[in-house]
């Protein structure tokens, strides 16, 4: 309940404070290419039940669906669309999620159910216990480690091969310690990481739940 009530709160604070900011990337959105403002992406959410996640559009409309992940040198980015993305601004609009409560400030990312079907490992279900989040150390790990690395030609295999036990067991460790200063560290990593790149940082160290998937594995 209390997590609820801060989810609520803070994702209403959020909305105000942010407004300029949502208009103008509304604006740039318009601007740069013809569709929706607004992209809703099937995710799977508490107890695998499935929602609309949203996310402001950084795709050209006609190619938005051909693939769920998407590679750093993806063609179907138009240049605005590059800009929200490197710094996170295409995720704001999850805030609308959180204050209807099929997202939380904190929890681990949601996953396309295509991805949670065909490969998650009963382990990988923990983290769907959890109301999945806006941030998580599955997300920090992805954001400094994964996104830029993601060149294949085949971006989904890649991701299926090389991210997808680490990000989804790292949220496994978050869904086993969740309380509300964790989540509050949580925040502040996020931030700080964020600020990092935009400053030029490209080596990042693991998250510290990474080294307790280990253990999981293991005990499990």
């Amino acid at each position: 309940m209390v997590k609820r009530i801060f989810d609520i709160v803070s994702s209403i604070l959020a909305i105000l404070i942010l407004l300029p900011l949502l208009a103008a990337i509304t604006v740039g959105i318009k601007l740069s290419s013809k569709g929706p403002v607004i992209y809703k992406a099937k995710r799977v959410g508490l107890k695998e039940k499935c929602f609309n996640m949203f996310k402001f559009r950084s795709m050209r409309v006609q190619n938005v669906n051909k693939s769920i992940i998407t590679s750093t040198n993806d063609e179907r980015i138009f240049p605005f669309g590059h800009f929200i993305r490197k710094y996170k601004l295409d995720e704001l609009p999850q805030l609308f999620n959180i204050l209807t409560g099929d997202m939380s400030v904190i929890g681990p990312r949601p996953e396309d159910p295509k991805i949670v079907k065909m490969y998650y490992q009963p382990i990988h279900k923990e983290s769907l216990n959890v109301r999945p989040g806006l941030a998580s150390p599955g997300s920090i790990y992805n954001y400094s480690h994964v996104e830029s690395n993601i060149v294949d030609n085949d971006p989904e295999q890649y991701y299926v091969d090389n991210v997808l036990d680490i990000k989804v067991m790292l949220d496994v460790v978050y869904s086993r310690k969740q309380g509300f200063f964790y989540d509050l560290s949580i925040v502040l990593r996020t931030i700080k990481i964020i600020l990092m790149k935009a400053f030029g940082t490209t080596l990042f160290p693991y998250p510290p739940e990474y080294y307790e998937i280990s253990d999981i594995k293991t005990k499990d």
